[in-house]
């Protein structure tokens, strides 16, 4: 199996690269060679002979058409403008996010062999008027993005969506919860902070919280989600049917309480470098994210959520910090 992936320097890419080199195999077929593009981040990838580093642009429809060309049978497109960055510069989000997506879309369909595509959305799709809790959001519905960066990955899940329809590609989009804790340093997306929050002090750094701590997010760790790209991606096309967009299972935590997990977990010591200074803006974006969600197709599929914002940060410590927190 060929495999290309785009986006593959950022800490999702990185992860999944290894995951699939380490696995060896999708959906029983043997890993032969992976793709990783991106236009930073491919050195902290460990060498192996099964690996190519290519710097794309993924906006570049000459280079990124060069590219798939070669040919391959799964793609993983992870590559995007994150959210308060799109919002802040309108024409580059869609830019990368929309016309990227349609650039490597048409470079797909040109290989006339429909290949599996995985497509990283968001959460962010939705928006507007939402049940209240403890009223859930189901899959059905409807899409109202609040952010340019939400209409963007919304109009790509429709992409996704007819492509498949046409039979050019086995597309499926995964609609993901925020990722907490990420590793690495803070990104411009709006949500940034909730991994921060955890991480620096975890590292022996202070950290600022821009939103009310009665703030609640739908979030998901990194070792879930890698899994749920792993089995996304070993999935055939008929487990998803016409519906080709899933939102995975996450768990909605109130920004109060995971600091009050991360006392709990690391002490006093820790918990005190984070600050609270209100940002407005961030703010506001964040109160239009819904965070109750029942997510019960992928669940019935054997995704499955994070139990609890200790086990998200307890993993986070294994993961990143070998067991250990920072004095």
């Amino acid at each position: 199996m060929r495999i290309l992936i785009t986006g593959a320097g950022g800490f999702i890419g990185r992860k999944l690269t290894e995951r699939l080199l380490a696995d060896g195999t999708v959906d029983g077929r043997t890993v032969q060679h992976i793709t990783a593009a991106d236009l930073y981040g491919l050195d902290l990838l460990a060498d192996d002979a099964r690996l190519a580093r290519v710097a794309l642009d993924i906006t570049d429809h000459v280079a990124a058409a060069k590219l798939i060309a070669q040919g391959y049978d799964l793609v993983v497109h992870l590559a995007a403008i994150v959210s308060a960055n799109a919002e802040e510069d309108f024409d580059l989000g869609y830019k990368v996010n929309l016309d990227g997506t349609r650039y490597l879309l048409e470079g797909l369909k040109a290989l006339g062999t429909c290949p599996r595509l995985v497509f990283a959305s968001t959460l962010a799709v939705f928006g507007g008027p939402v049940p209240t809790p403890p009223a859930l959001i189901g899959d059905d519905f409807h899409l109202t993005p609040q952010t340019s960066y939400g209409a963007q990955k919304a109009a790509c899940e429709l992409l996704v969506a007819d492509y498949t329809r046409k039979g050019y590609i086995d597309g499926r989009s995964l609609r993901l919860p925020t990722i907490v804790v990420r590793p690495g340093k803070p990104n411009k997306a709006a949500s940034t902070f909730a991994s921060s929050i955890i991480r620096e002090p975890l590292a022996g750094q202070a950290a600022i919280c821009p939103v009310d701590p009665d703030s609640t997010m739908y979030i998901l760790s990194p070792r879930r989600v890698i899994d749920a790209f792993v089995k996304t991606a070993g999935l055939p096309s008929d487990a998803f049917g016409q519906v080709r967009s899933l939102t995975l299972p996450g768990i909605a935590v109130r920004i109060g309480d995971a600091l009050e997990a991360l006392r709990r977990i690391a002490g006093d010591k820790v918990a005190d470098r984070v600050k609270q200074v209100p940002d407005p803006k961030i703010q506001k974006i964040v109160d239009g994210w819904p965070y109750n969600f029942a997510s019960k197709r992928a669940r019935d599929m054997g995704y499955e959520a994070d139990a609890s914002i200790d086990e998200i940060i307890q993993a986070h410590i294994e993961d990143e910090h070998g067991g250990r927190i920072e004095d």
